[in-house]
């Protein structure tokens, strides 16, 4: 590889995830789907000639560690039998991908006839058949509940459709409508970041590119090492479950041992349990995205997207555990088993990097799907990616209301929803006194309640964290716990974390999100920011007293001698510490 300049090197690299960005930006404007146009449940990204990828879009970090093992296995197969505007297709979890409903879209770049690049986009899309609408169901058992299994194939040859293609699609989904849109919308985006790539070649030349594509690998790696080569070396277990093995059975266990050595990570999965019954078991590439993505959180330094950020990173699984799934495995849910990983990777590294890491989010989205037939007998799927909020940090306190940090997703708005589904939006907002006491205070629950307006549905629910709590860190408290009531003919009933049932018309589904884990001791806090909680609604009158020792009158003024009484007996008294690391 030749010698590249710095600015060269910086000026590619920038026109690179520029291009990735653009990408992006085309996908959500041209989708059909609220999953991908409201939830933003894609990504983007572009490689080498030989598959690396050298940038990713600002989308769903978690989608990282997809992109190698989806074109290493599209490369096994097709080698150089590559043509311009050829357009690859695959969502096969065995065959590279992380679950069905992912679709990966990959264009090959040609200039003059010789491949430079590839142009990749992932979606999740509404419905691709399968036993329930959404193709995503917790108690799914087998791969082959869950849908439309697609292997690596030629959509477009030389910039000609594949018919058949097309039309099985159409005639096992759901709703062709959306499928089929966002499908384009993925081709799309990768005709986008295609011309992009072509014009960066040809301003700079393909040697040039390819040498500088070749570099901001190998820079990316560096980083990466220099940065956690700073880090002490070490080792640190963690333990997390999820509350439930998607079938109504017993918590499910993820364990991972972290081990800083020189310059190089490890994360050993021994002894995280063997795969479950039900739809939450992830594949290898979206285990080794949880990884990266949580060292990446842990830097300081500003990383480039690409394939060296894996070269300093070595993961340990066991197949046919739930975060090494094998045939015929299900794993159309193994988002939930992703965000509990994060969790259990963070909570290792905390006690080696005490400094930088968060306490326990809302554990990862919420998942509500919602499908039937409209008045007119026309199929719908609602698909509804609630998201949360953060756990305290170690200088201030979580986000209220904002996603995960590991992933990048928002609530489909109200008016939305109600417009295009039989739906009423009942309650949507924050939860008082639902984020852990801390130093920092974890951030606060999202609650949201939806009322079915017509006819019979599917209801499909993917929550965690009611029995184990988002943990807090340094004797932070945990968050509280998520809750699902559904209310039917004046009766309510708690449902399990994970459920597939039916709503009827008048029910009315609520749903809590958990807050996140405090950070800090509590007592520790300033007793004039817990006032200004309390007046913000964020933190009650008597949580403040009982957790925060602050004491404030019935005109919300702070009364600095009762407080100080307060945490004086507050801290002779024996209380229930945050997960000590």
């Amino acid at each position: 590889m030749a010698e590249i300049d710095p600015i060269t090197r910086e000026i590619i690299q920038n026109a690179l995830s520029s291009a990735a960005d653009e990408m992006s930006l085309a996908l959500y404007r041209t989708a059909y789907s609220t999953i991908v146009r409201d939830c933003l449940d894609y990504s983007t990204s572009l490689c080498n000639a030989q598959g690396e990828m050298i940038a990713q879009g600002v989308t769903i970090p978690l989608h990282l560690g997809s992109v190698p093992h989806a074109m290493e296995t599209l490369l096994e197969k097709y080698g150089d039998d590559m043509e311009p505007e050829d357009v690859f297709i695959m969502n096969d979890p065995f065959g590279g991908g992380m679950h069905i409903p992912d679709i990966y879209v990959v264009k090959p770049i040609f200039i003059e006839g010789r491949r430079v690049s590839f142009a990749v986009s992932t979606a999740h899309h509404l419905d691709l058949g399968g036993r329930l609408p959404g193709s995503s169901a917790c108690d799914n058992t087998e791969i082959f509940q869950e849908g439309f299994r697609i292997p690596w194939l030629k959509l477009f040859h030389r910039g000609e459709p594949d018919v058949a293609i097309f039309e099985l699609m159409r005639t096992n989904v759901r709703v062709p409508e959306q499928t089929i849109g966002d499908l384009r919308a993925q081709v799309a985006a990768c005709n986008i970041g295609a011309r992009a790539v072509q014009a960066l070649v040809e301003r700079h030349g393909p040697q040039t590119f390819a040498d500088c594509a070749d570099d901001l690998i190998a820079y990316t790696e560096r980083l990466m090492r220099a940065e956690i080569a700073a880090w002490p070396d070490g080792s640190n277990t963690f333990t997390d479950y999820m509350d439930s093995d998607g079938v109504g059975g017993p918590r499910v266990r993820l364990q991972v041992k972290i081990t800083v050595e020189g310059d190089s990570l490890t994360a050993d999965f021994t002894g995280t349990d063997p795969q479950v019954r039900g739809a939450l078991n992830s594949t290898l590439s979206f285990t080794e995205g949880a990884v990266a993505v949580c060292v990446r959180c842990a830097m300081r330094e500003e990383v480039p997207n690409t394939a060296g950020m894996f070269r300093p990173l070595s993961i340990i699984t066991e197949p046919g555990t739930v975060v090494d799934v094998v045939m015929p495995g299900a794993s159309s849910m193994r988002g939930v088993t992703g965000f509990r990983m994060v969790d259990t990777i963070f909570g290792a590294m905390a006690g080696l990097l005490p400094d930088r890491i968060l306490a326990a989010g809302e554990g990862g989205n919420t998942l509500v799907v919602i499908g039937g037939l409209r008045k007119d007998r026309s199929p719908y799927v609602y698909y509804e990616l609630m998201t949360g909020t953060w756990g305290g940090r170690p200088d201030r306190d979580g986000n209220d209301g904002l996603c995960n940090p590991i992933n990048v997703a928002s609530n489909i708005p109200v008016e939305h929803a109600e417009t295009e589904y039989p739906l009423r939006i009942r309650r949507y907002g924050l939860v008082g006194d639902s984020g852990g006491a801390g130093r920092y205070r974890g951030g606060l629950a999202v609650e949201r309640e939806w009322e079915l307006l017509e006819g019979e549905t599917h209801l499909a629910i993917r929550s965690d964290r009611r029995d184990h709590l988002p943990y807090g860190l340094y004797s932070g408290k945990p968050g509280t716990g998520s809750l699902t009531i559904l209310t039917r003919d004046g009766d309510q009933e708690v449902l399990p974390v994970m459920i597939s049932s039916t709503l009827k018309e008048g029910d009315v589904l609520y749903h809590r999100q958990p807050g996140g884990g405090g950070w800090g001791e509590p007592l520790d806090r300033p007793a004039e920011t817990v006032q200004r909680d309390v007046r913000n609604q964020k933190v009650s009158v008597q949580a403040a007293r009982d957790e925060y020792g602050v004491v404030i009158g019935d005109d919300l003024a702070l009364d600095h001698e009762a407080t100080e009484d307060r945490r004086q007996q507050l801290r002779h008294e024996p209380v229930a510490a945050g997960h000590e690391v």
